[in-house]
């Protein structure tokens, strides 16, 4: 797909006021949720309601400000986008509780069942400068954040704690496509057969793309070996400068203990016919090296063997497991 195609015209961003999500979105007024099917978008599979709204998605219009955190599902996004909202909001943590994450950074890419609004519309309504999120692989991000120059944020998990959690997130929320048993999802990952494409196209994607536009390239495994530095970084690569006490403050808002009890980061506040966290937690482990409890010796070693060389030729590395 060409990045440089032109982008259709949207109304006047800048004219409209922030609406906030409980404005917009009654989930509670849902009486049940369908698990999405999966279609073809350029060799990658999307859920329908992606699919049937990407020509809005494609022609949406970036600004410069934007703010773009990508990754793919289950790789720490949701860490990644409270630790950007507690930077942004120099460590006041009551700031960051008002509103739930997907209020305060919409998901460009998700579309929810009529008469619901677009998320795309919540974010044309929200003043500048703006942050959202995407699960689409390089490729298929709307060309105007390139045109645009917008920074960037993307984290990468390994994949097979990545799988793990994807398998698991598949079991919770009853809108995304039936996982059937891991055995069948592993496959189904393996072969990129699952909602926003293959993991290794994914995380392959955004690296080479790091080297032509304002990407922060960050790994998951690094956020939990030090997430002080890994803070810093984030930061920086925002233009801001922290005090040590205010890092400190982020880091722990944002552990994993943390998140785990904030509604305001944990989908609690989601009816459970749409997330069913008695089935499974949204934030569940938190770990590095938890795949080991899920994978079999022979289904690691054939991940190993699809993946590793690919890896090594691109010149990532991920980690599977973290020194004590």
């Amino acid at each position: 797909m060409d990045i440089s195609i032109a982008c259709t015209d949207l109304p006047d961003l800048n004219k409209k006021q922030a609406m906030s999500t409980e404005e917009k979105f009654d989930f509670h007024s849902l009486k049940s949720i369908k698990r999405a099917d999966l279609v073809e978008v350029d060799g990658v599979h999307l859920i329908d309601g992606t699919a049937e709204n990407w020509e809005s998605l494609w022609g949406f219009k970036a600004q410069p400000d934007d703010l773009l955190i990508s990754t793919y599902p289950k790789a720490g996004t949701t860490w990644i986008q409270e630790i950007v909202d507690m930077i942004q909001q120099e460590g006041d943590s009551e700031k960051c509780a008002r509103g739930p994450i997907y209020d305060r950074m919409p998901f460009i890419d998700l579309f929810l069942p009529k008469p619901f609004p677009t998320w795309l519309e919540m974010v044309e309504s929200m003043p500048s400068p703006r942050t959202m999120k995407t699960h689409l692989p390089a490729q298929l991000v709307p060309p105007s954040f390139w045109e645009q120059n917008c920074k960037i944020i993307y984290v990468a998990r390994n994949a097979k704690d990545n799988a793990v959690s994807y398998f698991h997130f598949h079991r919770m929320n009853q809108g995304m496509p039936e996982p059937g048993t891991w055995d069948q999802f592993l496959e189904n990952f393996l072969t990129g057969k699952v909602a926003w494409g293959s993991w290794l196209h994914h995380v392959c994607g955004w690296w080479e793309a790091k080297d032509r536009h304002p990407i922060l390239y960050l790994f998951y495994e690094d956020i939990k070996e030090d997430p002080a530095r890994e803070i810093r970084k984030v930061a920086q690569f925002l233009g801001q400068e922290l005090p040590e006490s205010i890092v400190n403050k982020i880091v722990q808002h944002t552990s994993f203990e943390s998140m785990r009890t904030n509604p305001m980061a944990n989908y609690s506040t989601l009816p459970s016919f749409i997330m069913d966290q008695t089935v499974s937690p949204f934030m569940r482990a938190g770990t590095v090296g938890n795949w080991k409890k899920q994978f079999t010796v022979a289904q690691s070693e054939r991940l190993d063997d699809m993946y590793a060389p690919k890896l090594q030729k691109s010149g990532l590395n991920f980690r599977y497991q973290l020194e004590a």
